[in-house]
C-alpha cells in the first residue's frame, strides 16, 4: 500500500449512473458488511462529484479528514474495505505530488445480491436470521393478481408516426456500472475441467461466468479442488451444463454436512499458500509456524480453550480482525496466542483491536513476520519496565509463549509445552 499524506491530492471520477436508490442498497445490504465509516466515506466522496457528477474537483485528503473528522489511516481502511466489494477502484500516480483517483462504482442490484455465493453469506452471518429476514423483505417485489385484468397498454407504434431515419450516433454516454469483487483462486481450475470426461460436459459449459462461481464458492466455503471438482460434476445437468443454483446449493449444504450444520465466515479461512514457510524445516520452531499457517483462527482458539466451543463474542473479534483489519489468518493466529498468553489468557477487545491495527499499518502478513514483532514488542515493554522500576524483576517467562525463540528458546520447550504443540497439531496430520 502506497504511504499517504493529508497534503496528497485526489480526484473523484464517476462512471456510473448513482440514484437513491443505489445509497438505499449500500446502506441496508453493504454497510453491515463494510460498517458505517466505509459508507460515510462513499457518500462523502460523491458529494465532492460537481454538479455534472461526472467528475470532481482537485481536493486534498486533509479536506476529506475535515469533513468526516476522522484519522488519514482509517479513511484508508474505509477506502480499502469499499473497494473490496467492489464500490470504489483507487488509481495513483506521483509526478511532482502524489495524486490518487477514485471510482466510484454503483452496488450491484438486490437481486444479484442475494444470489452472490460471498455477500449473501457474509450479510447473513453479520446480521443474524431475524435482522436478515427484515432486510430481504425490503427488497421482496409485489404481488398482485391482475388476473381479472385486461392489458390495454399503448405500444410505441400505437402512439409515434414513423419517421425519416438520418444517421445519428452518439458515443461516450455514461451508463450505470458496478465492479467485481476480486478474489485470488485457492483451487486448480484446469485440473478440474481436466478431471470432467469430455463426452460428459457441453463445450459452452465452463464460461467465465461460471469459472468465477466456482471461485467464489471454494472461497467462501474453503473447499479444496477435490472437493469442488466432486460438486462440479454433480451439477452437471442432462445438456452438460453446470445447474449454477444447484451447485451454490451443494456447496453450502456440504460445508454444513462437514461444519456441524453451521454456515461459514471468514474465521474458517487458512493462511494463503504463498504466504506460507516452504516445507523441509524440521525444527521446533518450524513445527509452531506450521501450525499457525495450517489452523483456520477459529480451529486454533478453540485447541487453545481444550476444544471447547469459542463463545459468539470471540468468533466475532476474531472475524473482525480478518474483514476489518485485513489481518491474514495465521497472522490472526500469533495474535491470539501472543494476547492470550501475556494477558491471563483474556481478549480484550479493546486491546487485541490496538495490536492489529499497529501490525495492519506494518503491513504484518507472514506468519514468521508476526512473531517477530511480538518478540520486539516483548522487549520494549521489558526496557520500560527495567527502566521505570530497576529493581523490579524482568517481566516472567511464564507470561510469554513458547514459541519465543531467543529470549525463551523455543528448542527447550518442556513436556507440557510441547504436548500443547503436538494436541493441536494432530489434526493436521
Amino acid at each position: 500500500m502506497k504511504s499517504i499524506l493529508p497534503a496528497d491530492t485526489y480526484t473523484v471520477l464517476n462512471k456510473t449512473i448513482l440514484t437513491d436508490i443505489d445509497i438505499k442498497i449500500i446502506t441496508t445490504l453493504y454497510q453491515p458488511i463494510i460498517g458505517y465509516l466505509s459508507t460515510s466515506l462513499y457518500l462523502s466522496l460523491k458529494d465532492d462529484l460537481e454538479k455534472s457528477e461526472l467528475v470532481s474537483s482537485e481536493y486534498t485528503h486533509h479536506h476529506l479528514m475535515s469533513k468526516m473528522q476522522l484519522r488519514l489511516e482509517d479513511i484508508v481502511i474505509a477506502r480499502e474495505k469499499l473497494e473490496a466489494v467492489g464500490l470504489l477502484k483507487t488509481y495513483y500516480n506521483e509526478t511532482n505530488i502524489k495524486h490518487y483517483v477514485y471510482v466510484l462504482f454503483s452496488p450491484i442490484m438486490p437481486n444479484e445480491f442475494f444470489q452472490h455465493p460471498i455477500l449473501n453469506i457474509v450479510l447473513y452471518n453479520n446480521l443474524g436470521h431475524d435482522e436478515y429476514n427484515k432486510v430481504v423483505s425490503l427488497y421482496k417485489t409485489l404481488k398482485f393478481n391482475l388476473s381479472n385484468y385486461e392489458d390495454i397498454t399503448s405500444s410505441f407504434s400505437d402512439v409515434f408516426t414513423s419517421y425519416k431515419k438520418e444517421d445519428i450516433k452518439v458515443e461516450d454516454i455514461v451508463k450505470k456500472d458496478s465492479n467485481n469483487i476480486n478474489i485470488i483462486p485457492k483451487i486448480d481450475m484446469n485440473m478440474i475441467i481436466s478431471s470432467i470426461p469430455d463426452d460428459m460436459v457441453n463445450d459452452r459449459c465452463f464460461s467465465n461466468e461460471v469459472k468465477e462461481l466456482i471461485i467464489e464458492l471454494s472461497y467462501i466455503y474453503n473447499l479444496s479442488t477435490n472437493d469442488m471438482g466432486m460438486l462440479v460434476r454433480n451439477s452437471l445437468n442432462e445438456k452438460g451444463m453446470i445447474d449454477k443454483t444447484f451447485l451454490r446449493k451443494s456447496a453450502r449444504e456440504f460445508y454444513q454436512f462437514e461444519n456441524d450444520g453451521n454456515l461459514p465466515t471468514l474465521i474458517y479461512s487458512k493462511q494463503p499458500e504463498f504466504l506460507k514457510k516452504p516445507v523441509g524445516d524440521k525444527s521446533k520452531l518450524a513445527k509452531v509456524i506450521y501450525t499457525f499457517e495450517n489452523l483456520t483462527p477459529y480451529q486454533f482458539l478453540k485447541a487453545k480453550y481444550k476444544g471447547a466451543e469459542p463463545t459468539d463474542r470471540d468468533k466475532r473479534l476474531i472475524e473482525n480482525l480478518i474483514i476489518d483489519q485485513k489481518l491474514k489468518p495465521g497472522v490472526v493466529n500469533v495474535l491470539i496466542s501472543y494476547i492470550l498468553k501475556t494477558n491471563n489468557e483474556g481478549l480484550k477487545k479493546s486491546y487485541v483491536e490496538t495490536i492489529a491495527g499497529q501490525w495492519k499499518r506494518l503491513n504484518i502478513e507472514t506468519v514468521e513476520e508476526a512473531m517477530e514483532i511480538c518478540e520486539k514488542e516483548h522487549k520494549k515493554m521489558k526496557r520500560i519496565i527495567n527502566k521505570d522500576k530497576p529493581n523490579k524483576k524482568d517481566v516472567s517467562k511464564k507470561n510469554i509463549p513458547v514459541w519465543f525463540n531467543k529470549d525463551n528458546d523455543i528448542s527447550k520447550m518442556n513436556s507440557e509445552e510441547e504436548k500443547e504443540m503436538d494436541d493441536i497439531l494432530k489434526d493436521l496430520i
